[in-house]
């Protein structure tokens, strides 16, 4: 147990982390407070480093931009390899292995070596790699770098050790798969082809062995020259020229035909016995024209010949399609017999394979499906159908079905919602699925004793909300929402979404979402909330719609008088609230004027049927205003318990009661201060009347969220140049444009009006003049000054040197741009129970708000407790005066009580409001409160606030509002996120910097755990989508397709091999069918060909040294253990060993057992047979 001791004497204006005039922690307007009584803070504090180790759990989603692909028969596992080096393993659900080459090198084919546990991967830079996936975290055993030739394709025959590479320049070579060394057998390219030839052959791309005599390699060259080369007597048994670039090559299993694809479209059939020409050349695709001629047909890039006993063969190929039509979409086509059938795919297609009943490559294929990997999607269809139905894809291969544009993380949910979702969600599943199982089924996976209910949530760009089951490692789409069908459909060249919206208007920003009460709310792009009820029961509603704005205006100073009795909204329940009194703006005679008062969406307005799930029952919008869009919204919090969201943007701060439906509080940031600003403003003249602006924004586009992607979507900034540090050059800019108010990227303050929707507010107190501005005409960001903002505010990149650039340039200090202007943004809020003010004794509701200053405000609330007065009477808030200061933007808040146990904000328990009325049990709202003074006795009234910002975070101690702990986080770099979380039954801090390192701190005493550099390049894509949870989980996305997910709790990563699912599974290979006596005499002798005895060094010598390096993998076989990560996995190993071990001993036992019995038979016949012919005659037979 260790005890922190802070002695709270007097605080003066100086704190630790404090700058220059700025209030110190415990005091409302910088001035020092009376110094309370001392108080002794004894917290047990459990953490400590031990607890921490960060590693990568699983990846989720469909592989970026993927390469190559790979199955293997006997094992059912199917691997595919990536641009960016990645290769993953998939097996049945649970299955699921992402393994990556440390060079980055895109990933240009893969071989297995089937029912050995292997892998071979040929990259890029020209280097192969065999992966051991004889454990859960496979590993390299060997990698061989060729120096002088590029490698272009691979072969390795079913059974064989020895691996055939062909190469850029035409050559062959041969590699020992076991000891990962180049074989002195060479098939040089010159020897391969006539020596009359006079021009190249072009890149080696086919390599494969005869079916009918391994002995036999063909070989086929771009240039459209097929060699079958006889390995024995080192020469070519036949050559083939054809005019076409040949693109593959496909044998019959019995070896004595085989299909080649061309680049003109065509297939061409040749014959063994006479190679002169093909005997068969068709093309697919193209007709005949009206001058008799065929029409021109783009390149079959790969086909593939299966035979069937029951059936004719399976030609499947790709490409081929005519060139007349533009716009075609990607084909397979399937040649069953007569019957052409040709499958259009959404994407283009990167590789196919036909899955076969056998591995060897000499007997009657027997497929019965086809995996087709395309660049953005995996889809396997069933060929045992005549409709060629599609399998039902098990995997999360659609997270990026529309681009992500953010991540939310759940972890401990209560356990019947991941049911109710899934059920609900299940109604609206796709059909016409095959109803065969699905064939990629290797490996094992057990569910695991370390599991818990976790939930992650994406937002996409076409405004839909995806929720998924994440537990036990694994993804399991649950239920999807369509935030779009709450509006109208925007009909093209109307309204402002039309005007400035190409694509995307229901971009979802941010979501919040409360388990337990099951409210969910959605921030939208076009600056619009949607708040979301659940329900079991599909219902006809209206949805309610608010309007306000929260915008910069143009006014004079003015005295307060002047719009005290003007209500800055209508009365509750409206549908659009508007100012009564709102002066008139200069362009409101115009038609600019007109259309300000409209949001970008139209909300639907009559009574909609709504489904079971989630049901839309109120929409908040920001308004137009003199021509300027609204700013994005950059903070958002609700509570169920209270019925209050709460919202803020870069102008100032909203508070609406969505259970009356109305507007609470809806201020400008300057105006949450009142008397009690830390800083010196600078004031301002008012902008001169400007004409409409209409049609000259510049729109920033979603490349943050996605880099392939070309739409542009709107956003509530404009990329301007950054200001000068130089304050000459700032004056000249601010005489040059009285309006261009900035500050890191930030609005000025906004006009606020005092706010009151149907009964009076709390006072403010006694302002002096305040001072109400007209913001910029256009949005005026030019760098983000927040975590929260960066989000919205960053320039786009297109490179990653240029993101990376505008990413660490986009950043400057908070408090030292204070003296440049008085831009501050909402960047945080936080509902909960606190003490508003000093000299409260009780806890009340209150909101906490950061801003983009380092400023924190506390705003408490009197709140209605009955139900029925809750429904009628007024919710009351208003600004306290309190003041909190901390380096850098304010990202997050947490509470704990006196003995450091972690304060959960209240809620509502959830009730299903258009469930049947049971007059015996009406419902009523169950609140749950976590009070700070519930769990006190010990310690006295009060609790701890737990504040991270950018740069630094503290612990304060309330009511007293003084500062217990202070840690500067980073001075370099910048947290981007920070959140309170639970790990091994205690709490900490944990932070994600700009720099790539995750760090965990020790509450309260905020003692550095854990910093590990986990990312050295931070991309804007992790950098939006990157979110803690309970558990010692994250998540982040780390491409565009793909979910990643991290563990930094030493508890997980020790159990994790026990999550992981085996890739390898001890199965008998099938044996080869039976020839028969006929067969095996008169189809050649392949079973007699001994590779060991051609390409050993005995007899083809070693080598050139410097044609390749051998590297060996970071484990050997003595190093499997540490690869294993854990005394788990090598007992898991060993057993499965031993189980291999023990059941081939047994076959062994079985099969000698019945050879004895089959002797002992065979002697005793024998025998017979002898007694009773040995007194015959030789004529008696």
């Amino acid at each position: 147990m260790k005890k922190f001791r802070k002695v709270l004497d007097g605080l003066t204006t100086s704190s630790p982390g404090g700058t220059i005039g700025s209030p110190s922690c415990g005091s409302a307007a910088g001035t020092p407070t009376a110094a309370p009584t001392p108080k002794d803070i004894d917290v047990q504090e459990t953490l400590v480093s031990e607890n921490f180790q960060l590693c990568k759990t699983v990846r989720h989603g469909f592989p970026y931009q993927p390469t190559a692909l790979a199955f293997d028969p006997v094992q059912k596992l199917l691997a595919i390899g990536s641009r960016s080096g990645g290769v993953r393993i998939l097996g049945r659900p649970g299955v699921d292995c992402y393994c990556q080459h440390e060079s980055g090198a895109a990933v240009l084919q893969l071989q297995f070596l089937i029912n050995e546990g292997a892998l071979v991967t040929a990259c890029a830079d020209d280097t192969l790699h065999l992966w051991n996936l004889r454990q859960r975290r496979p590993a390299i055993l060997h990698s061989l770098k060729f120096n002088r030739e590029r490698i272009t394709f691979c072969h390795l025959p079913f059974q064989s050790k020895w691996l055939y590479v062909g190469t850029e320049r035409g050559n062959t070579h041969i590699v020992n798969i076991e000891s990962f060394i180049l074989s002195g057998y060479v098939i040089m390219w010159n020897k391969a082809i006539e020596l009359s030839t006079k021009t190249h052959p072009g890149p080696v791309v086919h390599l494969s062995d005869s079916p009918k005599d391994e002995g036999k390699l063909l070989i086929g060259f771009e240039s459209g020259t097929v060699v079958q080369w006889d390995l024995r007597v080192k020469k070519a048994d036949f050559r083939i020229y054809y005019d076409e670039a040949i693109h593959s090559v496909g044998w019959h299993h019995e070896g004595k035909q085989f299909m080649c694809s061309h680049s003109d479209g065509s297939l061409t059939m040749w014959n063994l016995r006479n190679t002169t020409k093909p005997f068969q050349v068709t093309f697919p695709h193209g007709k005949i024209q009206k001058d008799g001629r065929k029409e021109s047909c783009k390149p079959i890039l790969k086909v593939e010949y299966k035979t069937s006993r029951n059936s004719e063969p399976f030609i499947i190929f790709s490409g081929g399609l005519s060139y007349d039509k533009a716009g075609r979409r990607p084909t397979l086509t399937i040649m069953h017999g007569k019957a052409i059938t040709v499958l259009e795919m959404d994407y283009p297609i990167v590789e196919f394979m036909a899955l076969c009943e056998t591995p060897y490559n000499n007997e009657v294929q027997e497929p019965y499906a086809v995996v087709v990997l395309l660049e953005k999607d995996l889809i396997v269809v069933d060929l045992t159908q005549s409709n060629f139905p599609v399998f039902e894809n098990p995997y999360p291969m659609d997270i990026h079905e529309s681009p992500v544009t953010c991540t939310a993380y759940f972890a401990e949910c209560p356990p019947d919602i991941i049911p109710i979702l899934y059920s609900i969600g299940a109604k609206h599943k796709k059909t016409g699925y095959s109803q065969k199982e699905w064939p990629v089924s290797g490996g094992t996976w057990t569910l695991g004793s370390h599991t818990y209910p976790e939930i992650i949530i994406t937002g996409h760009a076409d405004g839909s909300i995806k929720f998924w089951d994440a537990s036990a490692i694994t993804l399991q789409m649950l239920y999807k929402l369509k935030t779009s069908k709450v509006f109208e459909k925007p009909k093209v060249g109307e309204g402002r979404a039309a005007e400035l919206v190409e694509e995307d208007p229901f971009a979802v920003q941010m979501v919040s979402w409360c388990p337990k009460s099951r409210i969910f709310c959605v921030v939208g792009i076009s600056s619009h909330i949607i708040l979301y009820r659940f329900s079991k029961y599909d219902a006809n509603t209206q949805i309610v719609s608010l309007e306000l704005r929260l915008q910069c205006e143009s006014e004079d100073v003015n005295s307060p008088s002047e719009n005290e009795n003007t209500p800055c909204f209508s009365e509750p329940g409206s549908h659009s609230p508007q100012p009564h009194q709102q002066p008139a703006s200069p362009g409101s005679g115009t038609l600019e004027g007109i259309k300000d008062s409209i949001p970008y969406l139209k909300v639907k307005d009559r009574v909609v049927r709504v489904p079971p799930g989630y049901q839309a029952e109120l929409v908040i919008q920001l308004l137009w205003t003199d021509g300027d869009p609204p700013q994005q919204i950059t903070s958002l919090d609700i509570n169920s318990a209270y019925g209050l969201l709460a919202f803020g943007n870069c102008n100032g701060l909203a508070v609406v009661d969505y259970l009356q439906k109305t507007i609470l509080l809806c201020m400008s940031t300057l105006d949450l201060y009142g008397t009690a600003d830390p800083y010196q403003r600078l004031t301002r003249s008012p902008r001169r009347n400007r004409q409409s602006t209409s049609g000259k924004f510049c729109m920033r586009g979603l490349s943050n969220f996605y880099s392939d992607s070309k739409k542009r979507i709107r956003t509530s900034y404009q990329s301007l140049t950054e200001l000068s540090d130089n304050q000459q050059s700032i004056d000249m800019e601010r005489s040059k444009s009285p309006t261009s108010d900035h500050v890191n990227g930030h609005c000025t303050s906004p006009t606020s009006q005092p706010c009151s929707a149907g009964k009076p507010r709390i006072p403010m107190g006694q302002e002096g003049p305040r001072l109400t501005r007209r913001g910029p005409g256009r949005p005026p960001f030019r760098k983000a000054q927040s975590a929260a903002c960066m989000e919205i505010s960053l320039p786009v990149s297109h490179t990653e040197e240029s993101r990376e650039n505008s990413f660490s340039r986009s950043r400057s200090s908070s408090v030292s741009s204070i003296d440049r202007d008085t831009k501050e943004a909402i960047t945080t809020l936080q509902f909960g129970e606190s003490y508003g003010r000093k000299s409260d004794a009780q806890p009340t509701p209150c909101l906490w708000v950061g801003t983009s200053l380092g400023v924190v405000l506390l705003i408490p609330m009197s709140i209605p407790t009955e139900q029925e007065e809750r429904m009628e009477e007024s919710v009351t808030i208003g600004p306290s005066g309190t003041v909190m200061m901390l380096k850098g933007s304010v990202l997050r808040f947490g509470f704990l009580d006196c003995m450091g146990a972690h304060i959960q904000s209240p809620y509502e328990v959830w009730r299903d409001l258009n469930a049947p009325e049971d007059p015996d049990r009406p419902r009523r709202r169950k609140l749950v409160n976590f009070s700070p003074s519930s769990s006190q006795d010990a310690c006295g009234e009060g609790h701890l606030a737990v504040v991270c910002s950018e740069r630094q975070a503290k612990v304060f101690l309330m009511p007293s509002q003084s500062c217990l702990f202070v840690h500067n986080i980073t001075e370099s770099s910048f947290v981007l996120r920070a959140d309170i979380v639970s790990v091994s039954n205690s709490v900490c801090l944990a932070c994600f910097c700009a720099n790539g390192h995750v760090m965990t701190l020790s509450l309260p005493s905020l003692r550095p755990l854990m910093d590990v550099n986990y990312l050295p390049m931070t991309d804007m894509r992790i950098a939006r989508t990157f979110c803690f949870t309970n558990g010692g989980q994250a998540l982040y996305l780390s491409s565009p397709t793909e979910i990643q997910r991290v563990t930094y709790s030493q508890e997980m990563c020790d159990n994790l091999q026990e999550m992981l699912g085996e890739l390898f599974t001890p199965t008998e290979t099938p044996e080869a069918q039976n020839r028969g006596f006929l067969k095996g005499f008169f189809g050649g002798n392949a079973n007699t060909f001994d590779r060991e005895e051609l390409f050993g060094e005995a007899a083809a010598g070693k080598a050139s040294r410097s044609l390749a390096q051998h590297i060996p993998g970071q484990v050997g076989m003595e190093g499997m253990k540490v690869a294993a990560s854990g005394v788990v996995g090598d007992l898991a190993r060993a057993r499965i060993a031993l189980d291999e071990r023990g059941q081939r001993l047994g076959e062994l036992e079985d099969r000698t057992a019945l050879m004895m019995t089959s002797a002992e038979t065979f002697s005793k016949h024998a025998h017979e047979l002898m007694l009773k012919c040995k007194d015959k005659k030789w004529y008696q037979f």
